[in-house]
């Protein structure tokens, strides 16, 4: 572990398994409540010094980026190795944190001034002090760099918690930036459960950041509570997608596949339901069925490979869940519909037909390579089937007609809605979640203002 910019052992470690085997390849150290202070403190104390000046901020920023280039292929060996995605999806993970890096150090805190004449007055934004980023597995790498880069411009300091599920890569990230960034402004942590909690509650915490599910971002806000910390939560969602009468299947169908089935579906921004017109239901099930049976999927290490296994047992265990009930009431595998054989976490990608809306796969946020495929007979049938959920993350309409599909797309219940695409937001645009989708904002100056505190400065002048 990395804290106060020196190498930390631990005397108990856990098991991080390989999804591609199910086997234990690598031991990562299990914080102990002791170290945990020593993190926070270590943040704590780096604080003053760190708030005071902008510019070796967005120049540490900067280096941080080209120092996470230059060990690029060491953080993709361990990304791939302890999450299971093809080396060519983590290289271009690791390369979009290190623009992630750059994006922010290009904002400005801006100083607002409300008036200048016998008075002045101000709005200022001010850094909290210590923040908690505790990031989930399936792209642990941009995850954190979304989270602790506007926390650092912004003149946080940061105790940094990945998933115990993919610690590698995010523990190997803390070792390259250890001599780019002053000791203690960014620390690195890892171990099993309880430490997430254990860190939002600290006192010396003043903002958390989580993304994950529902059910743990509803505990990590009531930890918070008590001690009023600020927080943003990214908790996921049930992207909907709409296809409308006159899309161009032949044009779209490739985008429309991976806009679900990218990093093996574990995109909280991936499509989760697709809503199709019932006159164009079988030729999108076959279009889409098609390009799942064409996929290669195998060990991410291998060359060729295209997808990857699920990263995590309990996910592979839930997808698995799903696609059963739903074919258990009827619903029909266009493609895939079943574990593949061997070691590992995989599953034939799936295409789901012949269901409905109050089918578990389509109603909750299954994560994993799996589409269900829903016919409607109108598009205001679509719109309040895409919107009938506790998610809002995001959402996106298909067309031949761009201005068509935007119309739609604007009344979807959502933080990001897309036409004729569906994926990751860009570094610097503002991401954020409705409904049970999550609290605040990520990313752009909105992203960045969330790391700080508003005060007004009013100076009164002369007498």
């Amino acid at each position: 572990m990395t804290v106060g910019g020196k190498d930390v052992h631990t005397v108990d470690t856990f098991g991080v398994h390989n999804p591609a085997t199910g086997r234990v390849f690598a031991q990562a150290p299990d914080c102990s409540p002791a170290q945990l202070d020593d993190a926070v403190q270590a943040a704590a104390d780096a604080f003053p010094l760190w708030r005071d000046d902008m510019d070796a901020r967005r120049s540490a920023l900067l280096a941080a980026a080209a120092r996470i280039e230059e060990s690029a292929e060491e953080l993709v060996t361990l990304l791939t190795l302890e999450q299971g995605k093809p080396l060519a999806d983590a290289r271009f993970e690791v390369m979009v944190t290190a623009m992630t890096l750059r994006g922010t150090a290009a904002l400005d805190v801006p100083r607002e001034v409300i008036r200048d004449d016998e008075e002045r007055i101000e709005v200022l934004h001010q850094p909290m002090g210590v923040v908690a980023a505790i990031t989930p597995w399936n792209v642990p790498l941009i995850q954190a760099a979304m989270k602790f880069a506007p926390a650092l411009l912004a003149g946080n300091t940061v105790v940094l918690k990945p998933s115990p599920f993919t610690p590698l890569s995010s523990l190997a990230l803390g070792v390259v930036l250890r001599d780019v960034l002053p000791p203690g402004v960014l620390n690195v942590i890892s171990g099993r459960d309880p430490l997430g909690a254990q860190l939002a509650e600290h006192p010396l915490v003043r903002k958390v950041t989580f993304t994950g599910s529902v059910a743990t971002g509803k505990h990590v806000a009531a930890s918070a509570a008590p001690d009023l910390k600020r927080i943003t939560l990214e908790l996921g969602g049930n992207d909907a997608g709409i296809l409308l009468d006159d899309v161009d299947l032949d044009a779209m169908a490739e985008k429309l596949f991976w806009g679900a089935f990218v990093n093996c579906g574990q995109i909280c921004a991936a499509m989760k339901r697709l809503y199709v017109p019932r006159a164009r239901y079988t030729e999108v099930v076959d279009a889409l069925a098609d390009r799942a049976r064409s996929v290669q999927v195998g060990d991410g290490m291998l060359p060729g490979v295209q997808m990857g296994p699920l990263a995590t047992a309990p996910q592979f265990a839930r997808v698995q869940e799903l696609v059963s009930d739903a074919l258990a009431g009827g619903a029909t595998a266009a493609a895939g519909g079943r574990r593949l054989d061997g070691d590992g976490y995989f599953f034939a990608p799936t295409i789901l037909r012949d269901l409905e809306d109050g089918v578990r796969v389509v109603d909750e946020e299954q994560f994993g390579p799996v589409l269900p495929v829903i016919p409607y007979d109108d598009v205001e049938e679509a719109v309040a089937r895409a919107n009938g959920t506790h998610f809002g993350l995001d959402g996106s309409v298909w067309s031949a007609d761009p201005e068509r599909a935007a119309a739609v797309a604007a009344r979807l219940e959502c933080g990001t809605s897309w036409v004729n695409t569906h994926g990751m937001p860009a570094p610097g645009v503002s991401f954020s979640g409705h409904k049970w989708s999550g609290l605040g904002v990520a990313n752009g100056l909105a992203g960045l203002l969330s790391y700080t505190e508003t005060k007004v400065l009013h100076v009164v002048r002369g007498r």
